[in-house]
């Protein structure tokens, strides 16, 4: 009975020590994963603050800190558990959910472009004789939190999977430690610096107040006057951003397109800007194509039904 003891917590020892030293490994699991789901990353930031963009500023702050906790649910609770169940039980399936959600921002990045190109046409025929729809602050702020939460839980899902992909090797505690870290990490991050995109405005006004040095004033008018053309500016690149992602995605889920992009890329390999920028060009491209067949889909299927 002791020697069969011994032999059990020899076998405990040793599978301690086979967890410790792989939850060494962990900080540059982080690491390697958060590099790859950067493209993604953009894409969240740029995209979230247009969603307080006219509401309460006294409301901003509890409207980023409501999407970054629902943000941090999902991804926690629903996303991460749901990619090592499918990694288990359903590896196959993990590409096409993630080529799914590819679909899904390609197609949210050619409504985007679209908006603003028929912004004037539209304005200047439909503005007399369509409907205002009256709608509360309260309800303006749930419907944009809303709309946030469900960009935020695409993106979410492709920063899980990628994640995932990154340690599908490494024992299940690797996984899921690493899986946390890069979701309590990347919120933090993504979240904190949108909050301190959408306040620096009023950091601005603050600086620019009469008791402050003249030096201080006119940096605080510089940031007053640059923020709304910073956050235009974002809008487009979160525009950008999500065609590139998107499209990328869905090009890596299909063999020929894969194929095609990496030969790019090595093709430009000893320019390394110019290849980066070819490879998002083209996937941006691609994405404003396929963002186009998808909505006309949708609107040929509401038009039948």
């Amino acid at each position: 009975m002791a020697s069969g003891l011994l032999a059990l917590l020899d076998d405990i020892s040793a599978l301690v020590k086979v967890s410790a030293a792989s939850l060494d490994d962990v900080p540059a699991q982080v690491a390697k994963t958060t590099g790859k789901v950067s493209g993604i990353v953009i894409d969240d930031t740029a995209v979230t603050p247009k969603y307080v963009v006219g509401l309460d500023p006294s409301r901003e702050l509890s409207i980023i800190y409501q999407i970054a906790k629902k943000s941090l649910i999902n991804k926690v609770l629903l996303l991460s558990p749901a990619a090592l169940l499918l990694g288990f039980f359903a590896p196959w399936a993990i590409t096409p959910i993630l080529m799914m959600g590819g679909a899904y921002l390609c197609f949210e990045g050619y409504e985007k472009v679209h908006s603003m190109f028929s912004k004037h046409h539209d304005d200047a025929h439909d503005s007399a004789a369509e409907k205002v729809k009256v709608i509360t602050p309260e309800e303006l702020e749930k419907e944009r939190v809303q709309g946030a939460v469900r960009t935020d839980l695409i993106l979410s899902a492709e920063i899980v999977a990628i994640t995932y992909s990154t340690v599908a090797e490494q024992p299940l505690m690797s996984q899921i430690v690493v899986m946390l870290a890069v979701a309590v990490f990347i919120t933090l991050a993504v979240y904190g610096f949108v909050g301190l995109i959408v306040k620096a405005d009023d950091i601005g006004v603050h600086m620019a107040k009469a008791n402050h040095h003249p030096q201080v004033r006119k940096i605080g008018v510089g940031i007053v006057t640059f923020m709304p053309h910073f956050l235009k500016i974002l809008g487009y690149v979160g525009t950008a951003a999500m065609l590139w992602v998107g499209a990328e995605i869905i090009a890596h889920g299909i063999p020929f397109t894969s194929h095609a992009l990496h030969d790019l890329e090595h093709s430009l390999a000893h320019i390394p800007i110019l290849a980066w920028f070819a490879k998002a060009l083209a996937c941006g491209l691609g994405g404003l194509v396929l963002g186009a067949i998808i909505e006309k889909i949708i609107v040929a299927v509401r038009t039948f039904f």
